[in-house]
């Protein structure tokens, strides 16, 4: 009996090795369509609370009220990008064929004024180390290339989108449905566990993305008040899509520190480089870092604190995996992938001591 017992044991962590190996497999090869359903869920969290409310308070129909709220995310969505497109065209317009000279002197007069400032305290910028003659001329005319490149990227990315939208508007619409099929596919006597876990999932995942539009929001705000108080154009635009930035652990900050100095500079391009550009942007960027620091010390603190529940190296070592696995988008899903991971090993391994400790705040 205990042999028959052991090898029964043995064959069922196989079987469960294996079907973990499997499942991370075909996780890591359908990654675009895992990332589809990852972002149509969040969509679908953020927009449930509207289709209950029209359907509770308004009596709209179900398919009503979801083709409401895909529409309004639509609105959203296109809003973004009419922000972004004006920004966009101003910075972009000497990059095409016609214009590379127009870019070229606009670039060597940046790089000449920086090195006239350097000077003045004996530091000099050899050619050896950053070619700005080498650069400008071959270099851009290459950019049309790269601007094909990107249009086939927006291509994607349009699918991308009409798949989402195609995703959450079932989800929203059929989404109890697809709740009640996903706890058939468990025991009957772990259905009403299974069923607090959804609902326990749910409400953390709320928790945590409401959390993260109120970080965007105050960061968007003290990054407009900084570049309004300095006179930088665009100063709605570029602060809202530093803003956006932050929602990559991490490297969105650098990359929105990095955005905001290159448009400060270039918006005060003409002006005398060592009393106007580099003081104007050597302000802006402490208004950045106060605006950061803000973020770390209060809204992050309070987003983790009622949502993900987890120690900071946790977090890191979390981000870190998705990034490696599967890029930004990665990344950004990290931590709600986990805290939905960690609730399930919740469930099924609530005796294991590792479980234990790492779920014992959920």
């Amino acid at each position: 009996m205990i042999k028959g017992g052991l090898s029964n044991s043995i064959t069922k962590s196989i079987f469960y090795l294996i079907s973990t190996i499997l499942v991370g497999y075909l996780i890591i090869k359908l990654k675009i369509i895992v990332g589809y359903l990852l972002i149509a869920s969040i969509l679908t969290l953020l927009s449930r609370p509207i289709v209950k409310f029209l359907c509770d308070k308004l009596k709209f129909r179900i398919t009503i009220a979801s083709i409401f709220a895909i529409i309004l995310i639509l609105i959203i969505i296109s809003g973004i990008i009419s922000l972004l497109i004006p920004l966009v065209l101003e910075q972009g317009k000497n990059l095409s064929l016609l214009n590379v000279n127009a870019f070229q002197e606009r670039a060597n007069t940046l790089y000449s004024e920086f090195g006239i400032y350097l000077n003045k305290y004996n530091i000099s910028i050899s050619d050896s180390i950053f070619d700005i003659q080498g650069f400008t001329k071959n270099s851009v005319e290459a950019i049309p290339a790269l601007l094909n490149s990107i249009g086939s990227v927006l291509g994607s990315l349009t699918i991308g989108i009409l798949s989402v939208l195609f995703i959450t508007f079932f989800l929203l619409k059929d989404g109890i449905y697809f709740e009640k099929i996903f706890v058939l596919l468990f025991p009957s006597k772990m259905k009403k566990r299974i069923e607090n876990s959804l609902l326990h999932i749910k409400s953390l995942l709320s928790r945590y993305f409401l959390g993260l539009i109120f970080q965007i929001s105050i960061l968007f705000f003290l990054y407009t008040i900084i570049l309004l108080i300095f006179g930088v154009k665009d100063a709605v635009v570029i602060a809202f899509l530093c803003a956006l930035l932050n929602l990559i652990p991490y490297i969105g900050p650098l990359i929105g520190i990095i955005l905001m100095s290159f448009l400060t500079m270039t918006s005060y391009l003409g002006e005398d480089f060592s009393s106007v550009i580099i003081p104007k942007t050597v302000y802006v960027i402490i208004g950045y870092i106060i605006a950061q620091l803000v973020d770390n010390l209060l809204s992050q603190p309070f987003i983790f604190s009622n949502s993900v529940k987890s120690h900071p190296l946790e977090i890191f070592l979390v981000i870190l995996t998705g990034g490696i696995l599967f890029g930004v988008v990665g990344m950004i899903l990290a931590i709600p992938s986990y805290t939905v991971i960690k609730v399930f090993l919740k469930v099924f391994f609530s005796e294991n001591k590792l479980v234990k400790k790492l779920t014992k705040n959920l």
